[in-house]
């Protein structure tokens, strides 16, 4: 039950299963996520919204805006427009539009950039700007480039700088206290060029310290350095307070190290900082230095993005083919909705108000794409699919400019069009400095039921595991439908199907059926890379996508997708390789076998045939682990002897009373059993995804419990290995359903819960 309410309580906004009351076409997944973190709720805790109450909100809201340029307009035409546009799910705005438009908060941006100087002062000026930005629901990006390396002099105090990394320490803090209200966890993102002195640090930061958890960080890649990579030259390291250099490196190490962390953890992505500054509307007002926390929105110190999204899946016709005319008019609509909530946004700080009115940048992107190419029945992976992401991102581009051009003409260009690259006889007229962003949709995908941003489906059909323990099998529904259709649906072939994810070597399913529906293991970064260049060459702003890999994919496949994207002319690109953040509950899985094979440390038969643990040896060897777990430091300690791992042993912090006994007592069944001849397998298995109500994260892994934590130690010292056929997924910690990793991310589909890093 959602907000701990009785079934039995009859409300005008919930109904018996707790889910919000509601006529229009939503599913039971966007149910939840409403309820959860987007309509209004009292002091209890209890839903008073309903969907269309919050989507009238909304509209009643954003229309205000035209009565400042033209005070006879019918207001009221408007707002049912804008009601129409966003109940049918064409297309929906980012989070906080939805969540904080018509009330008290008001603050409808999802993300913005605050400027680092090279002081104490910019820098905790800047610490008190992220958090009034979280708690109004926004997410931050930096650039620490500014500030001076490590060790170097500080002629204020005669002392020695502590560097860019350390303060990012404080930036992390900060946004591990802000909870945003409830609704959006803060994240942030962190730059840094690859010609800062420490670089290096950088790039490694996130293996060596355990802080950094709400830090996305991403290099900052100039041409120079690529260049220099390519033909394996050295390049300069210059010291941003004096902009001397320090030395010389060369290149090529460095693009390695990039790479190594990366096939690693995911991290550090990359952006190509030159390309993205050619593009930079307004160079008068200075360079672009860092983006949003998920890398699709470029922005200038104290700017701020106002994005939305078209939902492809909602304009493909019955024979195929794409509406064009309805498409647009549903972008023309969208692009006068997002400039009007510039004018209505009650902006966290008055720098950004001003800022962010300058340029006057809008991103308008697309969701639903991989459900739009199953409905024209066009595989992701085939040129065709690059073809149409080409087509209809071009003609969004276009119509959304034009749209831009016509609202300019009745309420003027942006402030800072003088001297933009705008200005040109070509286009007197321009209302926004930007109108194009593909972002990675996340909860609003859910809500419209579409496929997130730009990627292919994560699963076809995948099990759900819910808290009480019971398993759900979840799919597609387009492919539910499709198979009905056939005659080859069945519940038997749908947990088949769920055990992997993919349907490719599904026999069971027809040829066409698994033609289309093709999921992000199925993939090759190649055509994940295809797709992001399509999109990105016609998008003003930058492009979300993430780069899968398999978990045997090399080091080299990762240097290749990075040296493809330059190619390619991306701005930027995150990589995830499964299995590279480990210790998840796996609800992607082969089919267990049918029995362990017992290891060399089998027990003692007793006189009645029953299996006793054999004695414990005089001399064993092993690992302690420091794992952070949601009730505090676990430390595991992993012994071996001369046969096999043998023991385990346990200790929380200080803790004493019944954690301690009950730590103890799962330590000494865990030892019996290794000594009986349970293989490590087994036990890691049984223990891994086992929850307490209070999760945590460690290094980028969630950890749910101490046997969770126990499982994940046993598994890392005692070698035991995840089978190569087995998909690795990281479990919800509200709901126990799949975490997708997303441009950095992880993703709920059936809740909404969202945690960068």
């Amino acid at each position: 039950m959602l907000n701990g309410n009785s079934s039995k309580v009859s409300s005008p906004f919930v109904d018996e299963n707790g889910l919000p009351r509601t006529s229009l076409p939503l599913s039971s997944n966007a149910l939840v996520v409403l309820a959860r973190r987007y309509l209004k709720k009292d002091e209890e805790g209890r839903v008073v919204e309903t969907p269309e109450e919050m989507f009238r909100r909304v509209a009643v809201t954003i229309a205000q805006a035209d009565l400042a340029y033209d005070p006879s307009v019918d207001v009221k035409a408007l707002e049912e427009s804008f009601y129409t546009l966003i109940t049918s799910l064409k297309f929906v705005p980012n989070s906080p539009t939805l969540m904080n438009a018509g009330r008290d908060l008001g603050q409808l941006s999802a993300c913005f950039v605050l400027p680092v100087e090279d002081s104490i002062e910019s820098i905790f000026e800047a610490v008190k700007h992220t958090a009034m930005i979280h708690k109004s629901g926004g997410g931050t990006g930096f650039s620490f480039t500014r500030i001076r390396p490590e060790g170097d002099r500080v002629k204020s105090t005669h002392g020695v700088a502590s560097g860019p990394i350390s303060f990012m320490t404080i930036f992390d803090v900060a946004t591990e206290t802000i909870k945003q209200g409830g609704t959006r966890r803060g994240a942030n993102m962190g730059i840094l060029r690859v010609d800062h002195p420490d670089i290096i640090k950088f790039i490694t930061a996130k293996k060596e310290m355990e802080n950094l958890n709400n830090f996305n960080i991403s290099v900052a890649l100039t041409e120079e350095f690529m260049e220099a990579v390519r033909t394996r030259s050295d390049y300069s390291l210059i010291n941003p307070r004096s902009g001397a250099e320090t030395k010389r490196i060369a290149a090529a190490d460095v693009f390695e190290l990039i790479v190594d962390s990366a096939w690693g953890s995911g991290e550090p992505g990359i952006i190509f900082l030159d390309r993205i500054n050619r593009s930079n509307p307004t160079p008068k007002l200075g360079d672009i230095e860092s983006t949003n926390p998920c890398g699709e929105q470029p922005l200038l110190p104290y700017e701020s993005c106002n994005l939305g999204s078209l939902n492809l899946a909602r304009i493909v016709r019955s024979d195929r083919t794409v509406d064009y005319d309805d498409l647009r008019d549903t972008v023309h609509q969208a692009v006068h909705f997002l400039d009007n909530v510039i004018d209505v946004n009650r902006f966290p700080l008055p720098e950004i108000a001003e800022m962010t009115r300058r340029t006057r940048k809008i991103g308008l992107g697309v969701m639903g794409f991989a459900d739009m190419l199953i409905q024209m029945g066009i595989p992701y992976n085939s040129e065709k699919a690059v073809e149409v992401a080409e087509d209809i991102m071009a003609f969004i581009d276009r119509e959304a400019k034009a749209a831009s051009v016509k609202l300019a003409e009745e309420r003027g260009n942006f402030p800072a069009y003088p001297g933009s690259i705008h200005d040109t006889p070509q286009t007197p007229l321009m209302r926004n400095a930007t109108v194009t962003t593909i972002a990675p949709t996340g909860t609003i995908s859910i809500i419209a039921g579409a496929s997130s941003g730009i990627e292919p489906l994560f699963a076809v059909s995948y099990i759900r595991k819910v808290l009480d323990g019971t398993e759900l099998v979840e799919a597609h529904p387009l492919f539910v439908s499709m198979m009905k259709k056939a005659g080859a649906y069945s519940d038997e072939l749908m947990e088949k199907i769920a055990h992997s994810g993919s349907i490719q070597e599904v026999d069971e399913v027809p040829e066409d059926i698994r033609r289309v529906f093709v999921t992000s293991m199925d993939v090759s970064p190649t055509d994940h890379i295809a797709i992001q260049a399509a999109f990105q060459r016609h998008t003003d702003n930058a492009v979300s996508k993430t780069i899968n890999f398999p978990e045997n994919a090399t080091k080299d496949d990762i240097k290749e997708a990075y040296q493809l994207a330059w190619q390619q002319g991306l701005k930027g690109i995150t990589i995830y390789r499964y299995g590279s953040r480990p210790v998840q509950v796996l609800n992607l899985k082969k089919d267990e076998k049918k029995s362990e094979p017992m290891t060399g440390s089998q027990g003692v038969k007793t006189s009645n045939g029953k299996i006793a643990p054999r004695p414990r040896p005089l001399r064993t060897f092993g690992v302690t682990e420091r794992v952070r777990t949601g009730c505090g430091n676990l430390y595991v300690t992993v012994n071996k002897d001369d046969q096999d791992v043998c023991e385990v042993f346990t200790q929380m912090g200080k803790a004493g009373g019944c954690a301690a006994c009950q730590i103890e007592a799962e330590s000494r069944l865990i030892s019996l059993a290794l000594r009986s001849g349970v293989s490590p397998k087994v036990i890691v298995k049984q223990l891994s995804g086992i929850r307490c109500p209070s999760p945590s994260w460690q290094d980028g892994d969630q950890i749910l419990s101490c046997p969770d934590a126990m499982a994940r130690v046993l598994r890392n010292v005692g070698n035991v290995d995840i089978e190569h056929n087995e998909t690795v997924v990281m479990s919800c910690p509200e709901c126990g359903a799949v975490l997708e990793p997303e441009e950095g991310c992880l993703l709920c589909r059936s809740c909404g819960f969202s945690k960068c890093n």
